[in-house]
């Protein structure tokens, strides 16, 4: 009988960790609390953008080791990345020797895209100017699907088509989306800006799995690339706004990892 006063115990509120990142997360097996954070935040921009269901294969390179950087952060164990020849795994990305370093995706243009919806993408940390392919396969015809980013200045890329544009490139250092949105309609983005509308139209997807940091020529492994990958995707084609809200987004994951460009 009669009155009191308690004071209750505090309540500390826990942040929730999006279930799609939690999926990459433990497939990778990521530890520290940065990159978690990091992943968390990328995953819930590019749902606040609503272009999430844009991608087949997002690759963010974080882990710093080969096992956590092959995994697809989009559906883990689905076009995960296979590595083979030499790389260098770190903090920063995965870097291949030019030499015989490339990884497989998976990924068949032809099965698993659309002809006049797509893209391909890929976060260079390395300004180099030699023959090197970032991503990409081709089957005879020839029919395309590649990034090549600056040879001898040039940078050229092609979206499931007969032919390829190109565009004068002084730094290959950026965010780099190739995409195609209609028949005629196939651009080059560069950190936020579209520095090529181009005009080699689609007219068939190529047949041959993409390889990153490399090209697929009809099975035969060409163009090694010399250039730091810390992030890449594969998917539908993006709008110029998808395509800017994409930059801004793995913008800021790089720049919370401290090695953006």
């Amino acid at each position: 009988v009669g009155s009191a006063t308690a004071d209750s115990n505090t309540i500390v509120p826990t942040s929730s960790v999006d279930a799609d990142a939690q999926a990459f997360i433990t497939a990778a097996g990521i530890t520290n609390s940065t990159q978690k954070s990091a992943i968390n935040q990328l995953v819930l921009d590019l749902k606040g953008y609503s272009i999430w269901t844009k991608f087949d294969a997002l690759y963010p390179m974080v882990g710093g080791v080969a096992t956590a950087h092959a995994v697809n952060l989009k559906t883990p164990g689905t076009f995960n990345l296979t590595f083979n020849g030499g790389w260098t795994h770190s903090s920063t990305g995965a870097k291949p020797n030019g030499t015989n370093g490339y990884a497989n995706t998976g990924y068949t243009p032809s099965v698993s895209s659309t002809l006049n919806s797509h893209h391909l993408s890929f976060y260079s940390r390395t300004n180099s100017n030699g023959v090197e392919v970032e991503i990409g396969s081709q089957q005879p015809g020839p029919y395309y699907d590649f990034l090549e980013i600056r040879t001898s200045g040039v940078s050229y890329y092609s979206i499931n088509s007969s032919s390829y544009d190109s565009v004068s490139d002084a730094n290959s250092q950026g965010f780099y989306i190739g995409n195609r949105t209609l028949s005629n309609d196939v651009d080059l983005f560069k950190s936020g800006t579209k520095i090529k509308n181009g005009t080699a139209t689609s007219s068939l997807r190529s047949n041959q799995q993409l390889y990153l940091c490399a090209f697929n020529n009809n099975g035969t492994t060409q163009y090694y690339s010399t250039k730091e990958c810390s992030f890449s995707s594969i998917g539908s084609g993006l709008t110029d706004t998808e395509a800017a809200n994409f930059y801004t987004a793995v913008q800021a994951f790089q720049t919370t990892l401290s090695r953006q460009i």
